[in-house]
């Protein structure tokens, strides 16, 4: 009867393992957001880069053009210069503005995923110490059926050592009745 004890606590072992295994498993569901949002500015810069090359680019090809008038009209420096001031201006204000979208952008999606860590990680230490507390009422459980498993054991092997006393009797006074009932 003592196999009885295994079974009960590798019962008890298995339900631990179960709920370390889903609390790891919660912890790291909570962290991915985390990692997409730190994936998302990490594309930011690169975007923000590509953006503005593009709008360099454009400039540069407006200053092109500009200059293949110089060199096409002679005497139209003054109009060009004027016109280039302002392109330089306007492309100024355009990049300014990117500039100041992308950081925006930036410090929002950071700010973001800070709070969302704070977060996390109270909903984490939260989780753990309703965990160790789960884990130590199931403990406790597993202490008191075990023990309780063998109290059930060592009355059934008091009660079958009585049976066996009780046979014995039966079977002498059997005995005892057949020896007298001969004579």
């Amino acid at each position: 009867m003592a196999d009885y004890t295994n079974p009960v606590a590798t019962t008890f072992e298995l339900q631990r393992r179960s709920i370390e295994q889903s609390q790891e498993a919660l912890e790291q569901t909570l962290s991915f957001p985390t990692r997409v949002g730190d994936a998302a500015v990490d594309s930011l810069d690169s975007q923000e880069s590509a953006q503005r090359n593009i709008v360099e680019f454009q400039q540069d090809a407006i200053h092109s053009l500009l200059d293949t008038v110089e060199e096409t009209f002679p005497g139209v420096e003054t109009s060009t210069d004027d016109v280039r001031e302002v392109v330089d201006d306007q492309y100024g204000s355009v990049l300014e503005a990117h500039a100041d979208l992308f950081e925006s952008l930036s410090t929002s999606l950071e700010e973001t995923i800070e709070a969302y860590d704070d977060l996390s990680a109270e909903t984490v230490e939260a989780l753990e110490a309703l965990m160790d507390d789960l884990v130590d009422a199931q403990e406790e459980l597993e202490e008191q059926s075990v023990e309780a498993t063998e109290q059930v054991e060592e009355q059934f092997e008091e009660l079958q050592a009585q049976v066996e006393d009780v046979q014995a009797q039966i079977q002498s006074v059997s005995e005892d009745a057949a020896a007298a009932v001969d004579n």
